[in-house]
């Protein structure tokens, strides 16, 4: 079973004043704080004011892992800023001065800073570093570790006291920590910690060495000071809530005719699973074309979404790492109002609902710009692509990010929303509180069914749980026809479908902005169920 060696943090007093790297708060505090708290703890848990040696192995494993997990309630930046005035770190020199008979005062050499702390909703952080079962290591420094872990008593500035303890907790537990959960992704993002890599105990080690030589003296008795270096050895890595954006790369391009004279249109409801089907199969004939390392295995799972049972009983699934093709019908203001309309398909884009797949990404940008798209009934090109920025207007309806949003092609549910048969028993006369009772029981049913689409499209249970849904069969965009008239694939067209409107919450009810592209419920790899920013 999966484990973590937890090290929970708790401060005296619910504040905080760390800072990031730019001077804004920071937290929770990085897993490099914890690490040079660690190294402090060490030195005096073994009274090793000068050379650090018996938490050295442990420390070196410690900096050698993965970036933890961090968990820990919200914090409030203060609005409200107070100046300090901090003392320069001259008193030797002021000292000095005195013993040759000067007047020099220490009450010049301070420095104006102004300080704004972060107010905390708990006390604890738990920095959770994931176990690799059967790690002979870490059963070694198990005992050190925790000993130092105890030891610690600032993290972040010296007003900043805290008490630690360590711990190895069950995945299970793990999850019952009460807090924010921050993860660390391989997905660009705005929030970044520093964490502790290979060499950086041996720099900090250094720095402490330069720091008690800072003062240099000649033969003659000159003084000069010495500047401690910066600590430069460490990896930045970007943590993110489950709520927040998870900001990731598409390809995406305008629909041309095939004189590129202007767009081609296609019309939503009866077309865009058929312009999906054409880009699809144009990046298949380009993949074959390029080689490398497009694979017939690569081909198959990537581009058409499929590999072959183990029994050869035909194709199965490949999961999220995979093109989705998502036509983009045209959003643009109309009438007298500028009210905004969804018209035809004349663009399209590739993309991801999985990380780790910008590669593939940028290669279909390079290479599926001027592919044709054919039309297997005409047996003719009927349009073709060129590549167009993430910013273009009409892709930014769809890439934005925004706290609501609604759909421009339905959702298809991911099962039967009447296995009851509650619609049925209405027909037949039931009485008014009847009527009542089934139509509660048939809203529950599409909601959870909803929920469930957004969770497996890859949202966390909290956005799930949280969001604000509403459906019809009629759309909430104007331009956009009944649900059931939009062409789905065969195997989904004994599902109902509705068009969907969704307000992203958090578990405190605030709004969450996520950005697009936002697609969920079957078929969302050939767009259906695909939103736009509702605004």
């Amino acid at each position: 079973m999966p484990s973590y060696f937890c090290i929970t943090v708790r401060f005296l007093d619910l504040l905080s004043h760390a800072r990031g790297e730019g001077g804004e708060p920071e937290w929770p505090p990085s897993p490099l704080r914890l690490f040079q708290s660690l190294v402090a703890a060490s030195a005096a848990r073994w009274n090793e004011r000068r050379v650090l040696r018996h938490a050295v192995p442990a420390l070196r494993w410690l900096e050698g892992q993965q970036a933890p997990t961090l968990v820990a309630a919200a914090g409030e930046p203060s609005h409200v800023r107070y100046r300090l005035y901090v003392p320069d770190n001259v008193g030797d020199r002021v000292a000095a001065s005195w013993s040759r008979g000067g007047t020099s005062s220490i009450a010049g050499y301070r420095t104006e800073k102004d300080v704004g702390p972060t107010h905390l909703k708990d006390s604890a952080v738990h920095y959770l570093f994931p176990l690799t079962d059967g790690d002979p290591n870490f059963a070694q420094h198990y005992d050190t570790l925790v000993a130092a872990s105890r030891s610690i008593t600032h993290l972040g500035w010296g007003v900043d006291m805290v008490a630690a303890t360590a711990a190895v907790v069950a995945e299970g537990d793990a999850a019952k920590l009460s807090g924010e959960r921050w993860q660390p992704t391989s997905v660009a993002s705005a929030d970044q910690r520093r964490v502790p890599t290979h060499g950086t105990l041996d720099e900090l080690l250094d720095r402490h060495k330069a720091f008690l030589d800072r003062v240099r003296r000649d033969a003659n008795g000159n003084e000069w000071f010495n500047p401690v270096p910066s600590l430069s050895t460490f990896r930045v890595v970007g943590y993110r809530l489950p709520t927040d954006p998870a900001w990731r790369l598409g390809a995406s391009f305008n629909i041309l005719k095939p004189d590129t004279s202007s767009r081609k249109a296609f019309d939503t409801a009866s077309a865009a699973l058929k312009v999906a089907g054409m880009v699809r199969c144009a990046a298949k004939l380009a993949a074959k074309d390029s080689g490398g390392t497009w694979t017939e295995e690569k081909i198959n799972a990537f581009i058409l979404g499929h590999g072959e049972s183990n029994d050869g009983g035909g194709h199965v699934a490949v999961g999220p790492q995979r093109f989705a093709y998502l036509p983009l019908p045209t959003i643009e203001s109309r009438g007298k109002g500028n009210a905004r309309v969804v018209g035809s398909v004349r663009r399209v884009m590739l993309y991801c609902f999985a990380e780790g797949c910008e590669d593939e990404i940028i290669w279909a940008q390079r290479i599926l710009s001027g592919q044709e798209l054919v039309d297997k009934d005409k047996g003719q090109a009927v349009a073709l692509l060129s590549v167009i920025p993430s910013n273009e207007k009409v892709v930014r309806c769809y890439a934005q990010a925004a706290a609501t949003w609604a759909t421009v092609t339905p959702v298809v549910l991911p099962g039967y929303d009447d296995p009851n048969h509650y619609r049925r028993r209405l027909k037949k006369g039931a009485s008014s509180d009847e009527q009542k009772r089934l139509l509660e029981s048939l809203d529950a049913r599409i909601d959870g069914l909803l929920r469930k689409a957004i969770v497996q499209a890859g949202f966390c249970q909290e956005l799930a749980d949280h969001a604000q849904l509403d459906w019809r069969k009629v759309g909430f965009w104007p331009g956009t026809d009944l649900a059931d008239r939009y062409g789905v694939p065969d195997h989904l067209k004994r599902f109902p479908r509705f068009h969907v409107k969704v307000g992203w919450r958090d578990a405190r009810n605030q709004p969450v902005e996520i950005p697009g592209p936002v697609c969920f419920g079957g078929g969302r790899f050939y767009g259906l169920g695909l939103f736009a920013a509702y605004q």
